[in-house]
């Protein structure tokens, strides 16, 4: 296939792979002597999984979701935050504010739950979100437990779906 032609499509991906349980397989002998049947791609050091096409690399994915339904959304979400999970059933449509709300709990976290920090100056645990890259302050609470509850629930509303808490 010369460069010039060469367009991602729906019936190409399904020419060029079978999708099993989250991961591609070559259906062709590739130019680089991959066999047909092998695995396609490999894991990068963001945990994604990218494959090359045509000399240029894409992650498997975004080539999974377009193989199921024919297009290509400005951004998809792993559900549970695992880049290398390509399961069909994992991946979702959305928008950079969503993919954010669907973060695991940072590791610099200081009490272990996503939302809540200490604040030293009124000596209680402060719960907070964002909601369209503004903070959205759910209060102060006296227990870490009253402030993961009251925090996980103002999230679960505000970011829906795509609520993680961590």
């Amino acid at each position: 296939m010369a460069e010039s032609d060469f367009s991602l499509s729906q019936d190409l991906l399904h020419e060029l792979f079978e999708y099993r349980d989250g991961l591609l397989f070559w259906k062709i002998k590739t130019r680089n002597g991959i066999a047909s049947g092998k695995q396609a791609g490999t894991l990068n050091h963001h945990g994604y999984i990218h494959i090359r096409l045509n000399k240029k690399t894409y992650q498997a994915h975004r080539l999974i979701f377009l193989m199921h339904y024919g297009y290509l959304p400005e951004m998809l979400d792993h559900i549970d935050c695992n880049r290398s999970n390509n399961k069909i059933e994992n991946l979702r449509p959305a928008n950079n504010i969503q993919n954010q709300q669907n973060q695991k709990l940072s590791p610099r976290s200081k009490t272990g739950v996503k939302g809540v920090c200490f604040d030293k100056t009124k000596k209680q645990f402060l719960a907070q979100f964002r909601v369209n890259r503004t903070i959205c302050k759910v209060g102060h609470f006296v227990t870490l437990e009253e402030a993961a509850n009251a925090v996980q629930k103002a999230r679960s509303i505000n970011h829906k779906e795509f609520a993680n808490h961590g």
